[in-house]
């Protein structure tokens, strides 16, 4: 008779259930996930500070920039932006080309004036850059250009004018100590961040080289037109 083989048992290690306050599970999951976009904004973003911190920090060769660079960026919020003739615009639509945005009341008087003169002017001496750069006005009121102002800011390459209103403005762009927000040009880069401030009753010489050199810094990451 054969004997009985002894009975073996195999023990097996059991998760314990989890009993997280599933509240308290959905802010970790939550959290997680919004430093994953942090990361991955942090990621895209990386070319575009790091060409603007080498030209206008770093200066390897002493070259000292003559607009205010705005560090960290500001992103372009969502203003409401209308057209002359009352249209809605969405502020997405001003991404993907580098601006040279003006502010101003639509009476504009001598330094609005001279801001869309300089504006023009540096654009033009961009050269074979200028295509990469769009003029902007954004009306701060809801007043009536004159028919001649119209006739200069529509005519030629044509500024884009859009109205706004200016306390949603003044929350974005800040102009330095003692001026106002209508003292300054302003430029945005094509992912819609503001990143440079030009002196009030500036040179236009000096205010084109620092245009250049951002525009050579960005040459690798920026694709010409919209």
């Amino acid at each position: 008779m054969t004997a009985p083989e002894p009975v073996s048992f195999t023990v097996h290690s059991v998760s314990p259930p989890d009993l997280a306050d599933p509240v308290q599970a959905a802010q970790r999951r939550t959290t997680v996930g919004r430093l994953k976009m942090l990361l991955v904004l942090l990621v895209c973003a990386a070319p575009v500070l790091a060409s603007y911190f080498t030209y206008f920090v770093v200066r390897p060769e002493g070259r000292t920039n003559y607009g205010t660079l705005i560090l960290p960026t500001r992103s372009l919020p969502d203003l409401p932006l209308a057209q002359l003739d009352g249209q809605a615009v969405a502020s997405r639509t001003l991404r993907g080309q580098w601006l040279l945005l003006a502010v101003g009341p639509s009476t504009c008087g001598a330094t609005c004036e001279k801001h869309l003169f300089v504006q023009r002017q540096l654009r033009e001496m961009l050269g074979r850059e200028r295509d990469r750069v769009d003029k902007v006005w954004l009306l701060t009121d809801n007043g009536t250009l004159a028919p001649a102002l119209q006739a200069v800011v529509l005519g030629g390459v044509p500024v884009q004018v859009l109205r706004t209103d200016r306390a949603a403005l003044a929350r974005w762009l800040q102009p330095e100590v003692g001026s106002a927000l209508e003292d300054h040009l302003y430029l945005i880069d094509p992912m819609g961040e503001w990143m440079l401030r030009l002196p009030r009753d500036m040179e236009p010489g000096r205010a084109k080289r620092d245009l250049s050199r951002v525009l050579r810094a960005s040459a690798f990451w920026d694709n010409p037109g919209r």
